[in-house]
């Protein structure tokens, strides 16, 4: 079974391919990882492009799709979130979900509680609980960087982008915040573990979670022009 995983909720744009055989393991097949919060649309399908041909497969050779969901903002989530359901429509192949949040958690194989926070821009960050890596505690929540810290113990390791951004409010400078951003091999890692049941936790539809709404609008009613 070839999985096909990627993220754009971040400023990394990610993606792995894995090959999980069920009671034989799990093994990669090939990943790539740029970092540019600009480039989501121009690096993601090359990626993906690249990681295919490295590891000799064809589109028609996969069994899944997953993709990060975010939270995130608006321009680079959707690109991935597209690019899924569009390979998955196309493919007739199933396309999960997995919380962003949740795929920096897996990477951090800690085990015991932390937070995770990534930069959600206007001086905010996205963020959640964990009682380990596979086990969120809160739902993802956007807001000041002071909101992880409220009513949690003070000595919680904070991790992730949001926590090199605003080390001074949350306490984590001269600390290790790593992993920053998102990995497309944990999230192929983490997704693996949910689909095989190693993991009692569900897989989102991919649909994103955005938390706010984007800065773009609609145009409103045009203004009557009252003759002077």
């Amino acid at each position: 079974m070839l999985v096909l995983a990627f993220d754009t909720a971040t400023a990394a744009v990610t993606v792995a391919l894995y090959e999980w055989s069920p009671g034989e393991g799990v093994g990669r097949r090939g990943a790539a990882e740029a970092v540019d919060r600009r480039r989501h649309t121009e690096l993601l399908t090359p990626s993906i492009a690249q990681v295919m041909a490295e590891a000799g497969a064809a589109p028609g050779d996969l069994s899944a799709i997953v993709v990060g969901v975010g939270p995130g903002p608006y321009t680079g989530l959707r690109v991935g979130l597209v690019t899924a359901r569009a390979m998955g429509e196309a493919l007739k192949i199933p396309v999960h979900g997995v919380c962003t949040l949740d795929i920096i958690a897996w990477a951090s194989g800690r085990e015991t509680p932390f937070a995770v926070a990534t930069d959600a821009r206007r001086k905010e960050v996205y963020w959640a609980r964990y009682d380990s890596k596979g086990v969120r505690a809160t739902d993802p929540a956007v807001g000041p960087a002071a909101d992880v810290r409220e009513d949690a113990p003070d000595d919680l390791p904070v991790i992730g982008e949001g926590a090199e951004l605003y080390a001074d409010v949350l306490g984590t400078r001269g600390q290790d915040p790593a992993p920053l951003l998102p990995s497309a091999t944990a999230l192929a890692e983490l997704a693996v573990a949910r689909l095989s049941g190693a993991v009692r936790t569900t897989m989102l539809p991919p649909e994103p979670l955005y938390l706010r709404r984007p800065d773009a609008k609609e145009p409103g009613p045009r203004k009557k022009v009252t003759p002077a």
